[in-house]
């Protein structure tokens, strides 16, 4: 009965208590047990009361443990939302710290997290295993806890250096052990560090096996029963001990009232922490001990129940089974059946055919077999690498080259062999030596591979390193294995598979400059030459080589694209060797040009990179406007590394995703057959200095003049923008100087700005006959610098000594004059040539710089008129007094001003 409704006397309360005392105690004596037997009174009296430190202490507990839960099971997207509430638990707390510190299991938990995240983040496989909320998860978290950790630097540094545990999770532990012996060994599982649960994980996935850890899961939990059996003593101890002490107390309250304890039991406490440390040290030094012994006895044992299925190897024969072609046959369609399936092992597939091979060698089952073998043997090389993208190891690119010469040097050497696609299983000839035999499988297809594999290696190894080089030297094997095939096919190959391996011989050979060659067109051999110089002095020259095998592509081949490459190899063979008429001929007769938009991309960058070494070669031989016509597209197009397959350009992803630029990567050409970009840059910018200047002074009052090079006007205007003009440094810089003391006549200081040690560095030295290109170089600038100066300084001179012009340009006579004459009959020069006195008379036909303000004015209002009377056309449906002339334009009918023709051309219809 509540005190509240007590309306009685003392007497009557006293006789209600002794009442209610007549109820039976139960046995245990503890308190949070018998809630539903007390009267409320008792109830209120007996109720815990808790600290404010405690309450804030045991959220923070509970949060790190859930985060611990969450470490084991790696499940960081749980840990990063614990984590964002474990910060905000302790900012409640915050006074509490303030006054207390900060708790050590407080220090403990962030330091734990960052070295399990960090070991994370190191796990490069394991993270590749994420799903993609815990990577997100675990990036966003590390940055966290980095950052949070600035804070509690020094806390974490004397932690790790002393990392013992804190009494306070000591108590937390013990409260928590006593539960039952499974959540003790939960508890014991939290105080392992990120780092030994990783590394135990990271065990068990290296495959142990699982007897072995079947062992370690049977003595943990041997101690962990050790440490119950521990807890429950101490537990029942302190369950007598309070039913002893309910007598002592009178009131509830002073039961629970903090007491200083008697120096003994102090003693005995620290006496149970210290076995307890032993304890745990003496574990850890038996697992310790126990690894060592481990990784001292050398392999581990392969136990039947720990090795996955997977990787078995299969059984090759069982005992006693006789070894016959039959039987070899239908292993190795057992082991190809694996081919391509998941979780089969690529390279035991490889082992096992390799080992099949020498058990057929053994039982002497004949060569075909080893054929048929070994060919299997070069597919299963080829699909190591699942993804095309991905190109093959170095180690299994040599084992590939091997298998393929063994296999050409087994068909060599018995020409009884047949082989090819169009043999079916069934009619396969294995073991019957008395026939010829028959294996299916086509060496061909094999070699093609083998070549595109090459090129992947090329394409992703860095070209400046060492491996480059190292990769490269393979391409020697790579060739001496295609001339081999390419023999063996010219005896037993249809005409479509000579063809198909002498589109291969020719696409390593078409980008190589002959230097023997070269040497032999210009002089006689020397008599000091080596043996192996002799020999390759003898050998055929590319150039024969190339003709050979085009014309027997372009005579045989019934497909238009290994035509189209061998025509584009042929033309490009015939540009790097200065052989231009040839190259050009070949180029207009193949029509390629009009019909090469719809090829496919390899073959269209095959084609840019055609033009590109016939422009080059045009350069060379001074034909200045054929090299610029040729390289006008891919120049003007500002992408002359994408069109060419030397790299790509930055661009949006709206433009090109990631499947295209896989793509296209996939395209690029090896680096050693780059053609330089800067060389082909300076020789376009070169070619329209040399044809943009005279034009441009011979038309600079031109209202309508055109441009020949957009590239190279957007250069000067570049060089004309540049506020302070120092000496030239790059390439172009170069170039628009030179065009500036062109456009004066000053080709002196022009050929200093194109022929300099720079640029002989950066370009000139790069071409194989560098004298002579420099000697074109010349002869060129001074011949256009001759127009140039005509075309400005002409109106000056009333008669001019062609003499005089000899010495100014050192060119000789016969030069100047034939120069002036092409300018007089080409009527771009307004002049007549005096032969007894050898000088030029200029004719005063050009109009002055007013009259040609004022033509230029005439013209500006003649198309102002005519747009004026379009737009009053297009109103009134009349023309207003004006009929429309298709070749001259607007004309009025009385006369009046004419909008064609102007003044320059009555002029020259007056003089002629």
């Amino acid at each position: 009965m509540s005190r509240f409704f007590t309306t009685g006397s003392d007497s009557e309360s006293e006789s209600s208590l002794s009442g209610d005392e007549l109820v039976a105690k139960p046995v245990g004596g503890n308190f949070g047990k018998q809630p539903l037997l007390l009267s409320e009174d008792e109830e209120d009296t007996k109720r815990i009361v808790r600290s404010a430190k405690d309450k804030r202490f045991e959220e923070l507990t509970n949060l790190i443990k859930t985060i611990r839960n969450a470490m084991k099971i790696r499940d960081v997207t749980k840990c990063l939302e614990e984590f964002e509430l474990l910060g905000k638990a302790y900012g409640k707390a915050k006074s509490i710290v303030d006054k207390e510190g900060v708790p050590r299991f407080y220090i403990r938990i962030l330091a734990d997290l960052e070295d399990y995240l960090n070991e994370l983040w190191e796990d490069k496989e394991g993270k590749k295993k994420m799903n993609k909320n815990n990577a997100k998860a675990l990036s966003t978290l590390r940055q966290k806890i980095r950052k949070y950790n600035r804070d509690y630097e020094a806390q974490i540094m004397s932690y790790r250096q002393n990392p013992e545990q804190s009494a306070d999770e000591d108590e937390d532990k013990k409260s928590d052990d006593s539960e039952g012996s499974s959540s003790s060994g939960e508890d014991d599982d939290e105080g392992m560090s990120a780092a030994a649960f990783l590394k135990k994980k990271e065990g068990a996935a290296e495959g142990r096996g699982k007897f072995l850890k079947k062992m370690e899961d049977e003595d943990e939990e041997e101690e962990d029963s050790d440490d119950d059996e521990d807890w429950g003593s101490s537990d029942s101890e302190s369950d007598s001990e309070s039913d002893e002490d309910e007598g002592k107390y009178t009131s509830l309250a002073s039961k629970f009232l903090k007491k200083t304890g008697t120096e003994e039991d102090k003693r005995v406490l620290e006496k149970k922490r210290e076995e307890k440390a032993k304890k745990k040290q003496d574990r850890k030094s038996k697992k310790y001990e126990d690894d060592e012994d481990d990784n001292e006895g050398g392999e581990w044992e392969k136990v039947k129940g720990g090795v996955p299925l997977v990787k078995e190897k299969p059984k090759m024969f069982a005992k006693g089974t006789e070894i016959n072609h039959t039987v070899v046959v239908k292993k190795l369609n057992e082991i190809l059946q694996a081919r391509g399936k998941k979780g089969t092992d690529r390279a035991a597939q490889i082992d096992l055919l390799q080992l099949l091979v020498g058990i057929a060698a053994e039982n002497n089952l004949g060569i075909a077999i080893d054929v048929k073998i070994k060919f299997n043997i070069v597919a299963s090389l080829y699909d190591y690498n699942p993804n095309l993208a991905t190109y093959m190891k170095p180690e299994m690119w040599q084992k590939c080259l091997g298998s393929i010469e063994e296999l050409l040097d087994i068909l060599f050497a018995n020409p009884n062999i047949f082989i090819g696609e169009n043999i079916a299983e069934d009619s396969e000839n294995l073991a019957n030596s008395e026939q010829p035999y028959r294996v299916r499988g086509c060496i061909l297809t094999l070699v093609e591979r083998m070549d595109e594999e090459f090129t992947k290696i090329m394409q992703n190894t860095d070209p400046h390193s060492q491996e480059y080089v190292d990769h490269l030297k393979d391409e020697g094997r790579v060739c001496k294995i295609i001339d081999r095939v390419q023999n063996y096919l010219q005896d037993k190959g249809t005409t479509e598979e000579v063809c198909r391996i002498y589109l291969r011989c020719i696409l390593h050979t078409y980008y190589k400059f002959d230097y023997k060659a070269h040497q032999r067109q210009q002089g006689p051999a020397g008599d000091s030459k080596s043996e192996q110089d002799q020999a390759e002095n003898e050998a055929e020259d590319s150039a024969v080589q190339m003709e050979r095998l085009c014309k027997f592509i372009y005579a045989k081949d019934r497909t238009d694209r290994i035509r189209t490459c061998a025509i584009l190899c042929h033309i490009y063979h015939h540009a790097l060797h200065d052989r231009w008429y040839q190259a050009r001929d070949l180029m207009l007769m193949s029509h390629l040009q009009d019909n090469i938009q719809h090829a496919d991309p390899p073959v269209q960058i095959l084609y840019n990179r055609t033009m590109v070494q016939l422009g080059i070669c045009a350069f060379r031989q001074g034909m200045i406007k054929d090299a610029h016509n040729a390289l006008l597209d891919i120049q003007s197009s500002g992408r002359a590394k994408e069109l060419l397959g030397q790299g790509l350009l930055m661009r949006s992803m709206q433009e090109r995703n990631q499947e295209q630029e896989k793509i296209e990567k996939r395209r690029q050409v090896p680096f050693h057959m780059h053609i330089n970009l800067e060389l082909l840059e300076c020789v376009y910018l070169v070619s329209a200095m040399l044809l943009e200047i005279p034009y441009m002074a011979a038309h600079e009052f031109d209202a309508r003049r055109r441009m020949i090079s957009k590239q190279f006007h957007h250069q000067l205007r570049v060089g004309e923008r540049q506020p302070l003009l120092g000496p030239p440094e790059s390439m172009r810089e170069h170039v628009v100087a030179a065009s500036k003391a062109m456009k004066m006549g000053d080709w002196k200081t022009c050929h200093r700005f194109i022929v300099n040690e720079k640029m002989n560095g950066k370009v000139w030295d790069l071409f194989p006959e560098a004298d002579k290109v420099r000697g074109m170089l010349v002869r060129k600038i001074q011949e256009e610098s001759l127009r140039t100066y005509l075309f400005t300084y002409s109106s000056v001179y009333d008669s001019i000594s062609m003499e005089i012009l000899s010495d100014m340009f050192e060119l000789d006579l016969p030069t100047v004059h034939s120069i002036i004459s092409k300018m007089i009959i080409n009527e771009e020069l307004m002049a007549s040539l005096d032969q007894p006195t050898q000088t030029v008379v200029m004719h005063r036909t050009e109009p002055t710089s007013q009259q040609n303000l004022a033509l230029q004015l005439a013209e500006k209002l003649g198309s102002l008129v005519e747009n004026n009377e379009r737009v009053f056309d297009q109103k009134q449906g009349t023309y207003g007094g004006y009929f429309r002339d298709q070749k001259d334009g607007y004309r009025k009918n009385e006369g009046g001003y004419m909008r064609r023709g102007g003044y320059r051309q009555q002029e020259r219809q007056s003089n002629y």
